[in-house]
């Protein structure tokens, strides 16, 4: 039987929220790749693992490597699907030689946190990145979720709506942290959270 590429989504942080299916393929890995924190938090000591780091070149050559013995599992954060290194692993590895295993989102769970529908929200991500301005762009009833990174913050991208036509009492919910001890999620108007003091590596919902 050919040896796959098992991409196993750890969830948005806290273990409570990986899902059953996922963290059996973790447990059960002879290899396992995956974030320092993640390694931490998952790894056993009879595994032999791989972390990922800036050299993505690393993980990649342990995989061709290990793909040889047996199956490679791969923890990306939160839902393979979005925004992960899914990506990259399909650019560089048949398609049909992975596997995907789901867990829940940091933007799944922010949405659920403030009990609201995510089904008509547009989906984007600031995270190493920047999404077209006609995606931001104001329209009634819209509502944007939004992955940040430290550079485009709370307060950074704030700003960026506001040029792009959101009013200024537009509400964000900023969620940080999230499944977490330390979580904290508040809402605020666009104006106030452009001057305030930026939240880093958060998730902006903003209607």
């Amino acid at each position: 039987m050919e040896k796959k590429i098992i991409v196993a989504g750890i969830g948005p942080g806290s273990e409570d929220f990986i899902s059953p299916a996922a963290l059996k393929k973790i447990r059960s890995a002879e290899f396992l790749v995956g974030g320092r924190r993640a390694l931490n938090q998952f790894a056993s000591t009879n595994q032999i693992t791989c972390a990922i780091t800036r050299d993505l070149d690393a993980p990649l050559n342990f995989i061709r490597e290990k793909i040889l013995i047996a199956d490679v599992v791969v923890m990306v954060s939160g839902d393979p699907g979005y925004y992960s290194m899914l990506d990259l692993l399909r650019k560089n590895f048949p398609p049909e030689s992975i596997e995907v295993v789901p867990s829940i989102s940091a933007m799944q769970l922010a949405f659920a946190k403030i009990s609201l529908p995510w089904h008509d929200a547009t989906l984007l991500s600031f995270h190493g990145r920047q999404p077209a301005r006609a995606a931001l762009k104001y329209s009634a009833g819209k509502i944007l979720g939004l992955l940040t990174d430290a550079e485009f913050n709370s307060s950074t991208v704030s700003k960026i709506l506001l040029e792009c036509g959101w009013e200024k009492n537009s509400s964000v919910t900023i969620c940080e942290k999230l499944s977490y001890p330390d979580e904290k999620i508040f809402t605020t108007t666009l104006a106030a959270a452009a001057q305030a003091e930026p939240v880093k590596h958060c998730i902006l919902i903003v209607q």
